[in-house]
């Protein structure tokens, strides 16, 4: 007991150290966040640029690109495109490391949730399609009336582990010198020569964070189901 309370209080106590937690916490959920956002719009444009093309052979280039895109950022590591966009793209540039992490989580979720939309879409049936050009729809109100709403149904779980998937992955924006929660742990054990407690506390930070994110898209998928 008198370890453990020692151990506390080095690693929180001692030198107002908790506030690096917090820190860390606190970019956490920023490039979580934005990351997210950022990538359910590069996910949702790549995912219909695709479905557009595939149903009307229209639009061949720009889908080549989104194919190209997908197939590069799903075959690379995320730590390799953080420091690739950081070290390389951005190395002259005075942009915050938090903008960089934010593009770079943003754009590896845009390329993963893209194809969870792709298997969305390809799996409605056909025949809505041929029904909503028998109505005389065109392809976006298709899309937004008929598709989309059905589709998302269809993969909000699968939507809901990219998100999760994506928060957990912040742990390595560190690298470049951003104090997410495992830099500020690693902050902390360098200080206090104990890495089990920080790393302990930084676990069970993020195992919160997974269970709220998990509880959160169940109600919404619920209710999901209950508008459509």
């Amino acid at each position: 007991m008198e370890q453990f309370l020692d151990a506390f209080y080095k690693t929180f106590i001692y030198e107002d150290r908790y506030l690096y937690f917090l820190e860390g916490l606190k970019y956490t959920l920023i490039i979580a966040l934005f990351s997210c956002i950022l990538g359910l719009i590069f996910g949702i444009l790549t995912s219909v640029i695709r479905d557009y093309h595939k149903q009307t052979n229209k639009l061949a280039i720009l889908s080549k690109i989104c194919d190209i895109y997908v197939y590069i950022i799903r075959g690379t590591p995320t730590l390799l495109q953080l420091m690739i966009l950081y070290y390389v793209v951005f190395k002259t540039s005075t942009i915050s490391p938090i903008i960089v992490g934010i593009l770079t989580f943003g754009i590896n979720s845009g390329a993963y949730t893209s194809e969870i939309f792709r298997a969305g879409f390809d799996g409605i049936d056909k025949g809505q399609r041929e029904a909503c050009k028998t109505l005389g729809l065109n392809y976006l109100k298709t899309m937004k009336h008929v598709i989309f709403p059905q589709a998302l149904t269809k993969i909000f779980p699968a939507l809901g582990n990219e998100i999760i998937t994506l928060v957990k992955e912040t742990s390595i924006a560190g690298y470049v010198g951003i104090v997410e929660l495992i830099k500020a742990s690693d902050i902390i054990s360098s200080r206090t020569y104990d890495y089990f407690f920080p790393l302990i506390v930084s676990a069970l930070v993020y195992l919160l964070l997974t269970y709220l994110l998990s509880k959160i898209m169940k109600l919404m998928e619920r209710k999901l189901n209950h508008a459509i």
